[in-house]
């Protein structure tokens, strides 16, 4: 049966600016991919990231350098060689995902995760899992799939910014705080006491040095900060080995695939798989895998984006212990039948939004 391939790119507008160290987002840029064979149609969508060099007229033209196989068949195993891992074979790869549940080839519910023997078991050292606990980290069980706990993101502002969006989140279980090198300690220990009794993860993507982590050290361990996510550009891993840091590191930028793992073991106790990064949800299970078998823990994140990329994600959040799947909430409006998040808690998609029959359970 042949197949009919779609692709564009999409732009959709946030509620508000989105900043990091990096610079400021006001819309997700995302990728489409749709492929369609008789009655059935998978989709995916992947977000290009300028900080790997990736952008949505560069990952359209990786896909329609494959169109001609993808149109004759190409399976998820045969993508894996014909793209490089990035937003384009997320994509794909997703949308591949979706269409095989369609006719019932892949079963997604219960989550991927699970149904290929992964959970959430103690795989982290004692030590490490003792000390994400007593800062407050929190898990979702292995199951079916029902609401997460995620982390509601407080983009990079002034201290008394910051402080008053933490003032709408003082019910939420977990938070994480984007922070640059710029007084970090300040907007740590405000959002700390507006909100006492929520588990914080921190994250400077990449903008700080070993002397600005010994320096903030002190408030990580005062402030109860449940996770440090990559807190030294990618790289300058070397950089770690021998710190003594009071709570966990997270590798994001530092873990793309699981060639990664090598250069992170003894240095970084968590990785942060995203998609976008794995190439898909063929890739990020994979990575939980080898991760998990590696001593690792896990968090699960995104790019800024709709719920089309979170639907796939979630099946590997699933066996995380901290999850960060908040992108659609920064939407100004998002996909029909997609995701909601209220109070920390993130609902899954409609029945049939993806990874199930559309003829079954149509859209919500």
């Amino acid at each position: 049966m042949t197949r009919a391939i779609q692709c564009r790119a999409e732009r959709w507008p946030l509620s508000r600016p989105f900043r990091i160290s990096r610079g400021t987002k006001v819309a997700a840029e995302v990728v489409v991919v749709e492929i369609r064979e008789g009655s059935r149609l998978g989709r995916g969508e992947g977000v290009p990231y300028p900080r790997y060099g990736e952008s949505p007229e560069s990952a359209l033209a990786q896909i329609e350098q494959i169109r001609s196989a993808l149109e004759g068949g190409m399976s998820r195993a045969e993508l894996l060689e014909a793209l490089a891992p990035g937003a384009a074979r997320n994509a794909v790869d997703c949308a591949l995902w979706d269409l095989e549940a369609q006719f019932g080839v892949t079963q997604l519910s219960p989550p991927a995760a699970a149904a290929v023997g992964i959970t959430r078991g103690p795989s982290v050292g004692a030590a490490r899992a003792s000390a994400a606990a007593a800062h407050g980290a929190s898990a979702p069980a292995v199951g079916a799939l029902g609401a997460l706990t995620t982390a509601v993101t407080i983009s990079l502002d002034t201290p008394d910014a910051m402080a008053a969006a933490a003032r709408a989140l003082i019910d939420v279980p977990l938070i994480k705080i984007k922070v640059d090198a710029q007084d970090p300690a300040t907007r740590i220990r405000r959002i700390r006491e507006i909100c006492p009794n929520s588990a914080l993860i921190v994250d400077p993507n990449e903008s700080w040095t070993a002397e600005i982590l010994r320096a903030a050290s002190p408030t990580l361990d005062d402030c109860r900060v449940a996770l440090l996510e990559q807190p030294l550009p990618a790289g300058r891993e070397a950089d770690l080995d021998g710190l003594e840091v009071p709570v966990p590191i997270c590798a994001d930028e530092s873990c793309h695939t699981t060639a990664d793992l090598p250069q992170l073991a003894g240095i970084f106790q968590f990785v942060n798989i995203k998609l976008d990064k794995t190439g898909g949800l063929t890739g990020a299970l994979d990575l939980l895998q080898k991760a998990r078998d590696s001593g690792f823990g896990i968090m699960v994140g995104c790019m800024i984006c709709t719920s089309l990329s979170i639907a796939p994600a979630w099946r590997v959040a699933t066996a995380a212990e901290f999850v960060d799947l908040d992108g659609p909430w920064w939407l100004k409006q998002d996909r029909p039948g997609g995701v909601s998040l209220q109070h920390g808690r993130l609902q899954p998609p409609g029945r049939g939004f993806w990874g199930e029959s559309h003829d079954e359970h149509p859209e919500s």
